[in-house]
């Protein structure tokens, strides 16, 4: 059988399993052995098995992924996230909708500690919901700006996202997450907005917040001083050189080991919940990693990839079209699968037709990234949506996609203006590292 046909067969079959339910990672494990098998021999297909789940697990960029997540669930279970909110709420709470603003600004800070975006979505969910129930805040707003912040999580660094980008395109992890910080910034900056804007046409949203004196709002400062700077040195560490990505979230994670002591929330209890999560999160990806390599090695023996990018390179179609189609495509599957399997699944695809094109692997890891954050508040799936319906019971999901709704436009803009303008996503990094493509 031609190669090409039982590529596109794969394709196809891969995608049937994953509208099914299956496993992201044994799907495209049991796709790849079979399609490999297929072209070769069983001997052969075997012989994966013998060598990519070694050289996956051992593979030292990946233990970067552990390390950050730990750090992400120490923070988690010392209490960050309301200190975080009660110090956004203070400062921007008097402004309209300022609470649902402080929740953005509050996911945005914790996106940067945790890296996760439903991690992100529930933990601000638990501690804002409440409070803006509280001053009499509608459920659309309230669910919804907690749904469109928690997708920060997968995109200011230190993002996993963007790990598993770095590696697949074989990037520097550091350049990637100097890539994330002005989006990440700028995108919290456009939900602002469109709270604001909501607020200003519809005031009933939300009523306005409590006054708080100046004083109050220098004492929240002392909630959140030592993870900020644990943050500085984290990252600031990693883009001035003095330690690699891997050492930095080993920093990480033992700093934020001691912010949980030094707020009295270290026990066994939470010291288990915390490497048990890090087991899960962490045995998920590498379990997505090793099905990709092995769909991996099946795709290369079909020359789909190849294939692609030739026809792409021989069309007429110009460059942007085919951007805003591959775009499409990572928005479409989005809304059905997990964000992490598809970076893993379609870099190895896409990115080279990109940088044949002559545009840079990094401004293209960015908005894929960004793209993505569509499928996590957009139906069918929209893992945000479900877990803010998971805290919010009493609040059906058509009135929770409602309320996300405004905030889908407003991605969509922010990915349009950070295609366009290019120094948001590649100012820092040329900055940084004298970045060129």
């Amino acid at each position: 059988m031609d190669p090409i046909i039982v590529g596109l067969l794969g394709v196809v079959a891969l995608l049937v399993l994953l509208f099914f339910g299956m496993n992201i990672g044994f799907t495209m494990v049991v796709v790849g052995f079979f399609g490999y098998m297929i072209l070769t021999n069983m001997t052969a297909a075997m012989g994966l098995f013998a060598s990519v789940p070694f050289t996956t697990v051992n593979n030292y960029g990946l233990s970067v992924i552990p390390l950050f997540v730990l750090m992400g669930q120490f923070a988690y279970y010392a209490g960050i996230s309301q200190d975080l909110y009660t110090f956004c709420n203070k400062w921007i709470g008097r402004v309209p909708g300022g609470l649902a603003s402080a929740t953005i600004v509050a996911c945005a800070f914790f996106a940067a500690i945790c890296g996760s975006a439903t991690a992100t979505t529930a933990t601000l969910g638990v501690v804002c919901l409440p409070e803006m129930r509280k001053y009499n805040y509608k459920d659309e707003l309230a669910c919804g700006s907690i749904a469109a912040g928690g997708t920060l999580g997968i995109l200011i660094p230190p993002s996993t996202g963007f790990i598993l980008y770095a590696i697949q395109a074989e990037e520097s992890i550091g350049t990637m997450f100097a890539a994330g910080i002005l989006p990440g910034i700028f995108l919290a900056a456009v939900y602002v907005m469109t709270i604001l804007i909501l607020v200003k046409r519809n005031p009933s949203l939300a009523p306005m917040g409590e006054k708080v004196s100046f004083v109050e709002k220098l004492k929240s400062i002392k909630g959140v001083i030592a993870i900020l700077i644990l943050f500085v040195i984290v990252l600031g560490g990693i883009f001035a050189g003095i330690f690699t990505a891997n050492e930095g979230a080993a920093i990480g994670a033992f700093g934020a080991l001691l912010f949980m002591i030094g707020k009295k929330k270290f026990n066994w209890e939470n010291l288990k919940k915390s490497c048990m999560d890090t087991l899960r999160t962490s045995g998920m990806i590498f379990m997505i990693m090793i099905g990709a390599y092995v769909f991996g090695y099946f795709l290369t023996l079909t020359r789909l990839p190849v294939m692609l990018a030739e026809t792409v390179a021989a069309s007429n179609v110009p460059d942007f079209l085919v951007i805003v189609a591959i775009l499409a495509i990572y928005a479409v599957l989005g809304c059905f699968v997990d964000s992490l399997p598809l970076i893993v699944l379609l870099t190895p695809i896409f990115l080279p037709i990109v940088t044949d094109m002559g545009f840079s692997a990094v401004w293209f890891g960015v908005l894929m990234v960004m793209i993505m954050q569509l499928g996590l508040i957009t139906p069918p799936v929209g893992m945000c949506v479900y877990v803010m319906k998971g805290i919010a019971k009493d609040v059906s999901l058509g009135r929770i996609f409602k309320g996300v709704a405004p905030f889908v436009v407003a991605l969509i803009i922010a990915v349009i203006i950070v295609a366009l303008v290019t120094p948001l996503s590649l100012g820092l990094p040329q900055l940084m590292y004298d970045y060129t493509y």
